[in-house]
């Protein structure tokens, strides 16, 4: 009896170290993996902005015109229902040379009953058609994710792309221009990436803030690169976490 007890309490005294065993999946973890990426580790002064949500038939020509003018490149997340409404604006932004990522069809927070693999694949199909390439990176609506998603959008051949946690500009929800700038002007890094939105719902102040914020960058030094130019410049040690 007394061999058996003493068995048990091994047992139980084991167990906590078998549970501590299997890592915790939160950022470091995606992030160390190569999983998603919020930033790069650089010590080169740049920097990749992102425009989420569009094409719009306004907003995202007077982007690129900005953008033009401050020799800026950025990577535009979009989704796929507004591709169909407004597919010569989606080629202008490829044609100025600037990426186009996946932002799935329908701008879906994507659950255990939401179709990834279709949000992703209708979108695709439709990137292709209008710009004669694939995209190569993907961010997910409201920046949710879980495990089902990192799987699936890895073995569809993506990249997982999300933000520096202090440069979301909350944009969307028309904070005001100067606190827009602000959110960007005072928190920028090297090998942050920056998120915007082109598309939103009624009138938006991310135009006048990029008015602002694009000639202080360039002044700063900073260069504007898409998400794919920026990866190529980090470093073998994980980015810091914010």
């Amino acid at each position: 009896m007394k061999i058996l007890a003493a068995l048990c309490v091994c047992l139980f005294l084991m167990q906590p170290v078998a549970l501590s065993a299997a890592p915790k999946k939160d950022r470091t973890y995606y992030e160390t993996r190569g999983d998603i990426v919020w930033e790069v580790n650089t010590d080169e002064k740049v920097i990749a902005l992102t425009f989420d949500d569009g094409p719009h038939p306004k907003y995202t020509a007077e982007i690129l015109d900005l953008l033009k003018q401050y020799e800026a490149k950025a990577t535009f997340f979009v989704v796929g229902n507004k591709i169909k409404l407004y597919p010569d604006v989606l080629e202008q932004t490829a044609q100025a040379g600037h990426e186009i990522a996946n932002h799935t069809y329908s701008h879906a927070y994507l659950s255990r009953k939401t179709n990834i693999k279709k949000e992703l694949t209708t979108t695709e199909e439709l990137i292709v058609e209008k710009t004669g390439r694939r995209s190569q990176l993907f961010r997910p609506p409201g920046g949710f994710y879980n495990e089902r998603l990192v799987s699936t959008v890895k073995d569809e051949g993506y990249t997982m792309i999300m933000w520096s946690w202090q440069l979301d500009t909350k944009d969307w929800d028309t904070p005001g221009v100067r606190r827009i700038v602000n959110s960007v002007l005072k928190n920028v890094k090297n090998g942050n990436i920056v998120l915007f939105h082109d598309y939103i719902e009624g009138p938006t102040q991310t135009i006048e803030a990029l008015k602002v914020i694009l000639p202080e960058l360039h002044s700063r030094g900073y260069k504007m690169v898409t998400v794919s130019e920026l990866l190529s410049y980090n470093k073998a040690i994980p980015a810091k976490i914010h």
